[in-house]
């Protein structure tokens, strides 16, 4: 039984020795959303709200998600997540500039096409994460 219980501790370690790969596919999640945001920051309607909105919650909310790795600190990592969003949102405002003159009108839904394809995907990890087969201890 001692066997079993070094093997999974083992397992933890391995998948995740530090704690650095905590939440990064939220991380995605985020990025995207915030480079959608950039691109309608300036048409001040009700999608906006709700989308700036959901691009705070999805800032902080992650940080309380099931993880078998070690959480690190909430201030640096709420840190980290506002920079990643700040430039995600100021590139989404520069994606929009080139529209139309260096890309094709039709990129304009990229950056929701990723979202979505992001969000699937961090799902899908996010309930592996809850659900996944362990030993009883």
């Amino acid at each position: 039984m001692e066997s079993i219980n070094q093997m999974q501790t083992q397992t933890l370690q391995a998948a995740s020795p530090d704690g650095r790969h905590f939440a990064i596919d939220t991380t995605f999640v985020l990025f995207f959303l915030a480079v959608d945001f950039g691109q309608s920051v300036f048409s001040f309607g009700l999608d906006g709200l709700f989308s700036g909105l959901t691009l705070l919650m999805l800032i902080v909310v992650p940080y309380f998600l099931h993880s078998d790795s070690e959480k690190p600190a909430f201030g640096n990592w709420l840190l980290g997540r506002i920079l990643i969003a700040f430039f995600a949102v100021g590139l989404g405002m520069m994606f929009k500039q080139t529209l139309g003159v260096v890309l094709p009108e039709t990129f304009r839904f990229l950056p929701m096409t990723l979202l979505i394809a992001s969000a699937m995907i961090s799902c899908y990890i996010q309930f592996y994460g809850i659900m996944k087969f362990r030993l009883a201890r």
